[in-house]
């Protein structure tokens, strides 16, 4: 997506801005790792991504609140031990804006 930005506008990428939740999937250490690689000779080569890493975010059905995880190991409100059935949050993998040089 971000090529296809650069390319269009005929830009240089400075940076990515990203956000990453712990339930992504993805390993913050080996995306920030593997970016300088899978970026050369691309658009994006010399830009920096910014990773903003959000919490686990449940609603407790029993609190009728939004509660932030302590640990993604267990899957239960913080406050009364209920068990999270629904997760708002912690999925993402999402760019959520470009730094552009035009």
């Amino acid at each position: 997506m971000a090529t296809e930005e650069a390319a269009r506008r005929n830009a240089q990428i400075c940076a990515v801005h990203l956000k990453l939740g712990p339930l992504s999937g993805v390993v913050k250490e080996a995306l920030l790792s593997s970016y300088e690689m899978a970026c050369f000779d691309t658009p994006l080569k010399g830009s920096q991504l910014l990773i903003e890493e959000v919490p686990i975010v449940v609603y407790c059905s029993r609190c009728r609140a939004r509660r932030v995880l302590a640990s993604m190991q267990l899957f239960a409100c913080p406050e009364c031990g209920t068990p999270a059935e629904e997760v708002l949050q912690g999925k993402e993998l999402e760019v959520v804006a470009l730094e552009i040089e035009e």
